[in-house]
C-alpha cells in the first residue's frame, strides 16, 4: 500500500526524492517484453497517449499502465520516480532517459529491454529499438536511469525457451518463416544479396539466407528483436506483413480508408493493411476479417507479392 505524504512540510522535499510507484508483484520480463513489443510500428505522435500514435513518455505510461504500474505524465516527471541505477547495471524494464533538446533538462525516455538495447517512441520512426550507447547520438544525450519495479527475469528466460520450442514445431511448408519473407522481398526487389553480414546474433554469415537478411535489413524493412536476433526461423504474422510490404514496395494509400471487422482502429497495423486492401493486394476474408494476428502462409506471401508487381 502506498503512503501518502499529508503535511505540507513535505511538499518541497517531494519534488526531489523519488516518487511512490504501484504495486505491480505479478508483473515480469515476460509480461513487460510482451507489452512494450506488441507496439512495435506505432507512429510517433506529439502528445500522443494512445494506439493510435504516442510520444514519448505516452508511450512508457501505456506500457507500465497494463502492467499496472503508474507513471507521471511526461519524461522529466517520470525521471523523479523510481530509484536511480547505474548504467553498469540496467535490466529490463528500467526506465532510461536523455537530453535531446540541449537545455539540459531531461526530454526523451525509453524502456531498457536488454543487451544495451531500449525500445522507445521516437520521432520519425515510432516504437522502435534503439542501441542506448549510439555513439552519434543517443549515447552522448544519456542522463541515467530509475528502475520502478523489479521484474522476474528468470521467467523472461523461461517463456523464450518455450517460444523457442513452439517455433520448432510449425509447418514451415505451410507457413512464411521471417527467412523466408526475406528472401522472396530481395528477390522481387532485386536487392544485391552479396553482402553475408547482417549485424545479427543469430545469422551467421554461412546461413543461406544471411544475404537475402543483410539486404532487407540495410533498408530498414527489417528489425531485429531487442537481443540483437533476427529470429529467421520465427513465423510472422499477417498484420506484421502487411507493414513490411508496405515499407518494402512504398505503398501509399489508393482511396477511402479498408476496414475490417478484426482489426481494431486503433491497432499499429491498421493503416497498413487498409493500404494493402485500397490497392487490391488483399481483400481479406469472407466474412469481413482480415486475419490480422494469423501465421502467414507462404502461399499468402506469394500473392501479395504477385499482386504488388502487378
Amino acid at each position: 500500500m502506498n503512503k501518502k505524504w499529508l503535511l505540507p512540510i513535505f511538499a518541497s522535499f517531494m519534488l526531489f526524492t523519488a516518487t511512490p510507484i504501484d504495486n505491480a508483484e505479478a508483473a515480469t520480463a515476460a509480461d513487460l517484453s510482451a507489452t512494450a513489443t506488441k507496439y512495435l510500428g506505432t507512429p510517433y505522435v506529439y502528445g500522443g497517449t494512445t494506439t493510435s500514435g504516442f510520444d514519448c513518455s505516452g508511450y512508457t505510461t501505456k506500457v507500465f499502465a497494463e502492467l499496472g504500474i503508474k507513471l507521471n505524465r511526461t519524461s522529466g516527471s517520470q525521471y523523479q520516480q523510481g530509484t536511480a541505477v547505474a548504467k553498469s547495471d540496467l535490466q529490463v524494464g528500467d526506465l532510461v532517459f536523455f537530453n535531446t533538446s540541449g537545455s539540459g533538462s531531461i526530454s526523451h525516455v525509453g524502456i531498457y529491454i536488454g543487451d544495451n538495447k531500449m525500445i522507445h517512441s521516437q520521432t520519425g520512426q515510432g516504437v522502435s529499438y534503439s542501441n542506448v550507447n549510439d555513439p552519434y547520438y543517443w549515447g552522448p544525450r544519456y542522463v541515467g536511469a530509475k528502475r520502478v519495479t523489479t521484474l522476474d527475469s528468470e521467467q523472461q528466460e523461461q517463456v523464450e525457451k518455450v517460444a523457442e520450442v513452439k517455433d520448432s514445431a510449425i509447418d514451415f511448408s505451410v507457413y512464411a518463416s521471417r527467412a523466408e519473407v526475406a528472401v522472396q522481398i530481395a528477390k522481387a526487389l532485386n536487392l544485391d544479396t552479396s553482402n553475408k553480414e547482417t549485424g545479427f546474433i543469430d545469422v551467421k554469415p554461412t546461413y543461406e539466407h544471411a544475404g537475402a537478411i543483410a539486404a532487407v535489413a540495410k533498408l530498414g524493412i527489417f528489425q531485429g528483436d531487442a537481443n540483437g536476433k533476427f529470429n529467421p526461423s520465427s513465423p510472422i504474422t499477417r498484420a506484421h506483413i502487411a507493414k513490411v510490404l508496405v515499407v518494402a514496395f512504398n505503398i501509399e494509400n489508393l482511396g477511402e480508408d479498408i476496414l475490417f471487422t478484426d482489426v481494431p482502429e486503433n491497432h499499429w497495423a491498421t493503416k497498413y493493411i487498409s493500404i494493402l486492401a485500397s490497392n487490391g493486394i488483399t481483400s481479406g476474408n469472407d466474412d469481413g476479417s482480415f486475419g490480422f494476428d494469423e501465421m502467414l502462409k507462404v502461399k499468402q506471401l506469394e500473392t501479395f507479392i504477385e499482386r504488388i508487381q502487378k
